[in-house]
């Protein structure tokens, strides 16, 4: 009876022993896995997608990546955050990895489709009311220009903001540019005036100047717009007016 004793004792122990020598091998297979990953899955390759306003140099430095960091020790939002602070131009980034060796930085940029004045400077905004950068006179060709709203404390990498009596004002307009870029057709806009209490007027084509209600189907008007300049005989210009009735176009022609 003592020998049994003795022999489940033993099976026991090694059953002990075995469990942890489970354990340990586990531990060590992950260990090796980590220490392989430092050691051998580092940047030696940076590939930049998407980018045009900025060269892959720019948004290589921004994100403070170098040849040798490691590939999974990589602070991704930190480094997207980085880009975005710094870049102003860059509305998303996508950070991935192509092992053994590659990182990828996919950024989709900005586009500019106004100029503001204000703060003694011109400002230059997206489709989103973002301010991208800050320039001059000069700096404004080609692009169409607000008036009848004063900028407030504008600075570059933040929208746009007014004061409070304009806010609806300033709604409205992002409401129309984001239509605009929608369909395609933010470079026929001329220059926007929101001088009025309730209406807009926006310069079109090289032909109309378009006035719409303050508050309207901003994407519905666009659409009309189009489909005005489409239809109507090319020498026809003039006042494109859905003030008077939204679901109607009157062309009111220049004197």
């Amino acid at each position: 009876m003592a020998a049994r004793r003795s022999n489940r004792g033993r099976r026991r122990n090694r059953g002990r022993f075995g469990f942890l020598y489970k354990l340990l091998s586990v531990v060590v297979i992950l260990a090796a896995i980590i220490v392989g990953c430092v050691v051998f899955f580092r940047v030696d390759n940076i590939e930049v997608e998407g980018n045009s306003r900025y060269s892959a140099g720019q948004i290589i430095e921004a994100a403070e990546v170098e040849k040798g960091d490691n590939l999974f020790a990589l602070n991704r939002v930190g480094t997207y955050r980085q880009i975005l602070e710094r870049l102003p131009y860059v509305e998303e980034v996508a950070i991935s990895c192509r092992l053994p060796d590659t990182l990828v930085i996919r950024v989709t940029e900005r586009t500019a489709v106004a100029a503001i004045q204000g703060d003694g400077a011109w400002w230059i905004l997206d489709e989103k009311i973002q301010i991208l950068e800050r320039t001059d006179q000069a700096g404004i060709a080609g692009y169409p220009q607000v008036t009848g709203l004063s900028p407030a404390a504008p600075a570059v990498g933040r929208k746009l903001g007014v004061a409070e009596e304009q806010q609806h004002k300033l709604e409205s307009l992002a409401q129309l540019l984001q239509a605009l870029s929608r369909h395609a057709v933010a470079g026929q806009a001329e220059g926007f005036d929101l001088t009025a209490l309730n209406a807009i007027e926006m310069k079109y084509g090289g032909r109309f100047t378009v006035r719409l209600p303050m508050t309207t189907d901003f994407d519905r008007s666009v659409r009309a717009v189009i489909e005005a300049a489409k239809t109507l005989p090319e020498n026809d210009t003039g006042i494109l007016d859905f003030t008077l009735d939204e679901n109607e176009i009157h062309l009111i022609p220049y004197s």
